[in-house]
């Protein structure tokens, strides 16, 4: 049995690690070593179960996942709901009960996406929730709670647009120490679809011949605003997403094919365009939004 070893601290920057090492090895009976993990996020747990479901599609002929019981990592998972979205797609050896009842700081367990009616079932599942996690916790204005379950809806509907397959999503607050001091809500949603450059190929590819590309199409939606759709104002999700993000001091990155395309911040080192990264496939987006500053600013 082949064995890959999950990193330590399972964020975007470990699960980027992960991913590399699954496009490289020989689909196989394989496990994954997670018994020296100590910190997950939710990037860290869509991304893991995104390698999981994509060993399988390469033929895997079985994926173990093996984690520390008595870790609190374990314990996080399993409250998470990871365990249960794992159902299918990992063997795991006696996971832990998912706790009863709902921590302050989770906004929303892993939930997956899989048409229309998730997003509308999401949206209201979570907006009282939101209310309280963004107004005490992050001590945003009553109207953000409107205005974060657009950004909810539109990010989910992401995967619905240009995947043509089904994801995840999840969210919770952490207390982001380094350079910042505040707490930060980390939302991260993802999907084993066709990316946004197979989704925006046919429209748009041929005004960039040669140069089309995993980071030309990141670019092209990121930036310029350019959907899969021929007629203007549609499927403006990523480009509205971002702007909303920005006002709040937040930070957005967006990884598909071998491109990761990202807003900069100060307290958060993204670099803004990262180009042959492993060809993962699908989309994978994680939003950063702080804690508002006490004095007024961001």
């Amino acid at each position: 049995m082949k064995v890959l070893e999950v990193p330590s601290s399972l964020d975007y920057r470990g699960i980027e690690e992960l991913m590399a090492k699954a496009v490289t090895v020989e689909p196989d009976k394989l496990l994954l070593d997670g018994r020296h993990t100590r910190f997950v996020d939710p990037a860290g747990m869509i991304g893991l179960l995104g390698v999981g479901r994509f060993l399988q599609s390469r033929g895997a002929e079985r994926v173990r996942l093996q984690m520390d019981p008595a870790s609190e990592v374990s314990g996080y998972l399993a409250r998470m709901g990871f365990y249960q979205a794992a159902s299918g797609i990992f063997e795991v050896d006696a996971p832990p009960e998912r706790a009863r009842g709902r921590s302050s700081d989770v906004l929303l367990e892993i939930t997956p996406i899989a048409e229309n009616q998730d997003v509308h079932a999401l949206v209201e599942h979570v907006q009282e929730r939101a209310g309280s996690i963004l107004s005490r916790t992050l001590h945003y204005p009553p109207s953000a709670v409107v205005q974060f379950s657009v950004i909810l809806s539109e990010v989910c509907q992401n995967i619905l647009e240009h995947a043509g397959a089904p994801g995840w999503v999840a969210a919770q607050t952490y207390q982001w120490s380094r350079r910042l001091g505040r707490q930060v809500l980390v939302i991260a949603v993802g999907d084993l679809g066709r990316g946004f450059r197979g989704s925006l190929e046919s429209e748009h590819a041929g005004r960039f011949g040669a140069r089309w590309s995993d980071s030309t199409a990141l670019e092209a939606a990121f930036i310029h605003g350019l959907t899969r759709f021929p007629d203007q104002g549609r499927g403006q999700g990523i480009q509205q997403i971002r702007k909303q993000v920005r006002r709040w001091g937040g930070v957005i990155a967006v990884r598909s094919g071998s491109a990761r395309i990202a807003d900069t911040s100060e307290w958060e080192e993204f670099p803004p365009l990262e180009d042959g990264l492993a060809d993962f496939p699908g989309a994978w987006i994680t939003i950063l939004l702080p804690e508002a500053d006490p004095e007024g600013g961001k």
